[in-house]
């Protein structure tokens, strides 16, 4: 008797182990494919689409200088007379003499009065106000004169580049485009310069300000 428990005992034991090492194997099993589930990582946020399916719109933005399409114009006209001429609303006015000038950033509009004995013509702008330039504006090149037409009529226009004043606070310089169109009637003349830099596109707003111009 004491021999047939002995066997059965032994047989016990047997059973205990088969059971253990079947659930190692199948521990090993299941731990095996956790890998290839973490081996996917997280999804990238670039990839994950916006609400609309696509990605979001660039936020639009304007080279310097450039004048925004929605900008107001008003009229001025100098305290004698003689003439108007639509310029940005909102820019900065200064005066001196006979010239008056409004600016915003790296924009600017002058305007000069003056008496003349005779039009300006594209000899004369060449000859006489380009050598005068030279010697005003840093860095002055590439002047093309040539008569042009506006609501007032004919214009000499001289357009050329040159550098601005450095600016007080950052020192930084700007090159700058100028269109100068000279305007006149009856010994009165009207220099319109406007400026600002070279890459900006101010083609449309240039025109709104100089097919304004009227004589009183």
């Amino acid at each position: 008797m004491a021999r047939v428990r002995t066997v059965r005992s032994l047989g016990v034991v047997g059973l205990v182990l088969a059971a253990a090492v079947s659930a190692g194997c199948s521990g090993s099993g299941s731990g095996s494919s956790s890998p290839s589930t973490a081996s996917s990582g997280p999804v990238s946020s670039s990839s994950t689409p916006t609400a609309a399916g696509a990605s979001p719109a660039p936020t639009e933005s304007n080279p310097p200088g450039d004048i925004p399409d929605n900008q107001a114009y008003v009229a001025f006209q100098p305290s004698g007379g003689g003439f108007t001429v639509k310029v940005p609303e909102g820019w900065a006015r200064t005066g001196k003499g006979g010239t008056t000038v409004f600016t915003d950033k790296l924009n600017r509009v002058e305007i000069a009065t003056a008496s003349a004995p005779s039009a300006p013509t594209v000899a004369s702008v060449d000859s006489k106000v380009v050598s005068q330039l030279r010697g005003q504006v840093p860095k002055f090149s590439g002047a093309k004169v040539s008569q042009v037409n506006r609501h007032a009529g004919s214009a000499v226009l001289l357009t050329y580049q040159g550098d601005s004043a450095a600016d007080p606070v950052t020192g930084k310089v700007v090159r700058d485009a100028f269109e100068r169109y000279a305007f006149y009637r009856q010994g009165h003349e009207v220099d319109l310069t406007l400026s600002g830099p070279v890459n900006a596109d101010n083609v449309d707003p240039w025109r709104i300000v100089t097919d304004s111009f009227a004589w009183k």
